[in-house]
C-alpha cells in the first residue's frame, strides 16, 4: 500500500491523498506537478527514477487506510 506522503519534497506544497496532482517514483518520493514541470522533468532528484502520477485514495479506503502525516521536504528545495 502506498504511503501517500502529504507534501511536495521540493516546495512543501500540500498534496492531499484524495486529490490529483502528485507525482511519485518507485520509492514513493513525492513531488507536485509544478515542481516537476519547472525543474524535475519526470525524474526523481533522489534516485533518478521516473516520476508517475500518484493514484488518489478516496472515501472509505482513505478512512480505513489514512495517508501519512510525515512531510519530507528537501532543505533548499530541488535543484
Amino acid at each position: 500500500m502506498l504511503q501517500m506522503r502529504p507534501c511536495c519534497e521540493c516546495c512543501g506544497r500540500d498534496l492531499p491523498a484524495d486529490t490529483a496532482g502528485a507525482l511519485i517514483c518507485s520509492f514513493e518520493c513525492t513531488f507536485c506537478a509544478d515542481c516537476d514541470a519547472r525543474t524535475l522533468h519526470g525524474r526523481c532528484p533522489n534516485c533518478g527514477g521516473e516520476l508517475r502520477p500518484r493514484p488518489t485514495r478516496i472515501g472509505d479506503a482513505l478512512a480505513r487506510h489514512p495517508a501519512s502525516n510525515e512531510c519530507v521536504v528537501k532543505p533548499g528545495g530541488c535543484p
